[in-house]
């Protein structure tokens, strides 16, 4: 009997969003569209994808963007991948209640149903990332989704800086760790440190991909808006920390990746750090510091 082939293909969105929360919304869908046109079985929208991002003021009238869940960008999540035949993730601007809120990233099988649902555990309060005014910590755990094409991680853009975080992901299953995203330069770091900063990011997320052996892709903003650049460069690496693609820094692009499942079972035989863990001495890391 031949094998079953365990091979998916992967888009990441990279896109602008200059207009209104639903003219973003049907501009990502129809790229959600060409990426299922085109091969994908998973596709992965950026950070906040609906809307400009909010937080680099603090600024209450921005609270009015958030929406419960379901909702309208939910809800429209949902149609096109039960339209396409395809699993849809991103993360959007949760209103839970009254003066509650949240950065939640979802995922959508392919007849629409929800079987994805994560809240942002590490929240960011940096000049122009104002995180900390707008969302609460997750209160999920590091939940995985598992969806006609595999099982996947969805963490948000500051947890991809986090080890455990990815670590966490991977013992529960995820094949896939996909990190909607919402990171660039701010004007005068440009010329300074952001080639460092860039590589940094870069850098941090092929260690996940090493050390826990398995896909890990980033679907970032493009553009400008306001006092940031965002880098764009979107990627996706195997378990091995090979490059499978990186997008421009400055233009719109869809990314598409393919994803053999089978290579992540072969990449931990031959470098098995799963199974050598010696997670009885690992205690202090729950801890915020550990005093010698």
């Amino acid at each position: 009997m031949s094998k079953v082939s365990r091979t998916v293909h992967l888009a990441l969105v990279q896109m602008t969003t200059p207009g209104s929360i639903s003219e973003n919304t049907s501009k990502a869908i129809d790229l959600v569209r060409k990426a299922a046109k085109a091969g994908a079985n998973i596709v992965c929208l950026q950070e906040l994808f609906n809307a400009p991002y909010p937080c680099q003021s603090e600024a209450h009238e921005r609270f009015a963007w958030a929406e419960s869940i379901p909702g309208p960008t939910s809800e429209a999540m949902s149609r096109v991948a039960k339209e396409c035949s395809v699993v849809v993730t991103g993360s959007v601007f949760e209103r839970r209640a009254q003066g509650l809120y949240h950065n939640t990233a979802l995922v959508f099988d392919t007849d629409g149903s929800q079987v994805g649902f994560y809240r942002k555990m590490h929240i960011p309060d940096d000049p122009h990332y104002y995180e900390k005014f707008y969302f609460t910590p997750g209160d999920t755990g590091f939940t995985v989704a598992k969806t006609k094409f595999g099982t996947i991680g969805v963490g948000v853009c500051w947890d991809q800086w986090y080890p455990e975080a990815a670590r966490l992901f991977a013992l529960r299953g995820a094949e896939i760790l996909l990190y909607p995203t919402a990171i660039g330069w701010l004007g005068p770091d440009k010329d300074s440190v952001g080639k460092s900063q860039h590589e940094a990011w870069e850098t941090m997320m092929r260690s996940h991909a090493i050390a826990n052996g398995v896909y890990v892709a980033a679907a970032n903003r493009v553009g400008k808006e306001d006092s940031i650049e965002f880098w764009g460069a979107s990627f996706a690496y195997d378990p091995a920390g090979n490059l499978l693609h990186r997008a421009s820094h400055s233009q719109e692009e869809l990314v598409m990746v393919r994803c053999d499942l089978d290579f992540i079972d072969t990449q931990r035989t031959y470098w098995p750090f799963l199974r050598d863990r010696r997670i009885e001495a690992y205690g202090d890391i729950t801890k915020r510091w550990v005093d010698s």
